[in-house]
């Protein structure tokens, strides 16, 4: 017990009992707890004790009678929800009957972790913060919420610096009052009239939000230049030495990450000169199972002249356990490119020790658990069903290529995009029908995909229930193999009852870019695909300045009725797939119109309608930036 070794028997309350703070994080994939472990770690420099915890461990804690303070670390998984480990808790706290000064005795600093790129940001962390503040607990701290699109460290290192003067000040706070109170003959009374001292609240605005405030006037390049200055304050000043893995000096020191930095505290780091090949892929066999698989097909589905250029790339898995079904989504893992290591490796005077491995050994005298953060693949959406295509896996992706930030004259490709697209140039076809198109003749290369985490994204278990697909652009991968699946279950089963599937998809230009134009046909005309409407954002009918229906939610509004009766009506299902921070948000404040008029209520009680089919699982998105 802690008060045992306390040197004062007589004291109240021990010095160290005084300064322990309950800690407790809700993770998905492992990155709160590490946070969560970090925060741990740092507590004893400070001068804390900190009582550390998954908060799915419920028989370690209680809120209801914890009088230390709190600290919390959430993520969000899936379409917004708290991490799996969170559930309980969550369901716990959303009792309906608990009474709203449940919590009154509660102060709590959280912290959420999430992805702008997806439309309900940290909601994992909001949804936790909303419902304790609801039942009566105060922050000690303000909320922070870290962007893993920007960078989680952005926001999770002051958040961490700061924690502890917020810290501090809540236990000056609470001995003052409790010394106050000893002094009062009417110590209860005076207590119950005494509100705590408040200490100053320390906010940290994402820095995507930051980005986001060009709409009330101010501009990308200020917000820029003014975070250059913000890190600039926050960073000693580097002596004016030559670039190497512990300095860092301009062009890099002036770049938006800051490259090479000082490792961290409980790290060593130091270049190994004996190079092993079975070393390679020692990252990443962290991430098993991992499927090495070759590339049966590549076809590019876009016009030369078209905008984006989009290959729908096939798989062959008929040699492994990899299974899906139409609406999963799986991982691919892919190298740095070799020009950019190479340029970086210059850059930093180190090309001649390219073959050396930088080894990384955890210190003894720390706790550290994890020291190296969970691989990064590109997740890619499925575009084909098994039961259509059996021991094959599609997937369709972009390239687009942008000008570099350091050498203009140079274009630049995605990561992982750039790699796939030069991976299958010897096997690729320029026949846009990628259902008719042959794998070639040319040695087919391999790539290394994983699964990914079940989702809800998946067609309903019953075919008779009606449902809403909305996919611009890439977006309709997913919604090909919902109706591959669905034409082979009604060729399998004639006689069965299959419900609406509607189809909202949109492309720039009819000639260029409408993607799986032939194979959308071919499902509208047999009656699989119901209701196919399409829109054109950059073509315009002759003798008209600009087509009547530009995007997807256009469209959606012109068959408001439609879309309300089944939604409401008859428990139909909406799918989004596609660009998270503009089309998904675009479509959801649609709907929310579409329900506000139809149903004749104000715009909030049409949210919360819309809340109610995302609790269902009738509102499913599956987007990014």
């Amino acid at each position: 017990m802690l008060s045992q070794r306390c040197s004062y028997s007589s004291c109240s309350v021990c010095l160290e009992e005084m300064r322990r703070f309950l800690l407790l994080y809700a993770t998905q994939q492992g990155q709160a707890k590490a946070i969560a472990e970090e925060i741990c770690e740092k507590a004893a420099a400070h001068g804390f004790s900190a009582d550390l915890h998954c908060i799915s461990e419920s028989d370690k804690y209680d809120l209801k009678t914890e009088t230390a303070p709190l600290v919390v670390v959430v993520s969000t998984t899936g379409t917004g929800d708290p991490p799996d480990t969170a559930r309980k808790f969550v369901k716990k706290i959303q009792d309906k009957t608990l009474p709203g000064d449940f919590f009154a005795h509660l102060r709590y600093g959280l912290l959420g972790l999430g992805d702008s790129e997806y439309t309900y940001f940290c909601n994992g962390g909001k949804v936790i913060d909303k419902r304790l503040q609801e039942l009566g607990a105060r922050h000690f701290y303000d909320t922070g919420h870290a962007d893993d699109c920007v960078g989680l460290e952005l926001v999770v290192e002051p958040w961490i610096d700061g924690l502890w003067a917020a810290l501090t000040k809540h236990f000056v706070s609470r001995k003052g009052i409790e010394q106050m109170s000893v002094t009062l003959t009417t110590a209860s009374t005076a207590s119950q009239r005494m509100d705590p001292v408040k200490p100053e609240l320390i906010h940290i605005e994402s820095q995507v939000e930051l980005l986001r405030l060009d709409d009330s006037g101010r501009k990308d390049s200020e917000v820029l230049e003014q975070n250059a200055v913000n890190r600039d304050q926050s960073s000693a000043l580097i002596a004016e030495l030559e670039s190497s893995l512990t300095h860092s000096i301009p062009p890099l020191s002036q770049a938006s990450l800051n490259i090479p930095a000082l490792p961290p505290e409980y790290l060593q780091v130091h270049l190994h000169e004996s190079p092993g090949q079975e070393e390679s892929q020692e990252s990443v066999t962290l991430m098993d199972p991992i499927f090495q698989v070759p590339v049966s097909k590549a076809v590019q589905l876009t016009t030369n002249d078209a905008i984006k250029t989009t290959l729908l790339v096939e798989l062959d898995i008929s040699k492994t356990d990899f299974s899906y079904q139409p609406g999963d989504a799986f991982n691919v893992i892919c190298p740095n490119s070799d020009s950019e290591v190479q340029s970086l490796l210059q850059r930093l005077q180190l090309a001649d020790q390219r073959e050396h491995h930088v080894l990384l050994n955890i210190k003894a005298d720390t706790k550290k658990k994890e020291h190296l953060p969970k691989l990064q693949p590109r997740p890619y959406s499925c575009a084909s069903s098994s039961l259509s295509h059996p021991g094959k896996l599609h997937f369709v992706f972009n390239v687009v290529e942008f000008l570099s930030t350091t050498t203009p004259v140079v274009l630049r490709r995605g990561v992982c995009t750039g790699w796939l697209a030069t991976l299958v140039e010897s096997v690729l076809q320029p026949n846009r029908h990628a259902s008719h198109a042959d794998g070639g003749k040319a040695l087919a290369p391999q790539i290394s995909i994983s699964p990914r985490t079940a989702n809800s994204f998946h067609l309903p278990n019953d075919p008779s229930i009606p449902i809403i697909m909305v996919g611009p652009g890439t977006g309709v991968a997913p919604f090909i193999g919902f109706l591959q699946h669905r034409e082979k279950l009604q060729e399998q089963h004639p006689d069965g009852h299959y419900g609406a599937m509607w189809l909202f998809f949109g492309c720039r230009h009819q000639e260029r870019d409408y993607l799986f134009r032939e194979e959308l046909r071919h499902f509208h005309e047999r009656g699989i695909l119901t209701h196919l409407k399409v829109s054109f954002s950059r073509d315009s009918p002759a003798g008209k300045e600009q087509a009547p229906v530009k995007y997807v939610q256009d469209n959606i509004q012109l068959h408001s009725k439609q879309v309300a009766r089944l939604l409401l009506h008859e428990n139909g299902y909406i799918y989004v797939c596609g660009d998270a921070k503009n089309m998904a948000r675009d479509v959801n404040d649609t709907l929310v119109e579409i329900i506000s008029k139809e149903v004749g209520v104000d715009k909030l009680e049409a949210m919360k309608t819309l809340a109610t089919l995302k609790e269902e699982k009738r509102y499913l998105q599956d987007v990014w930036s």
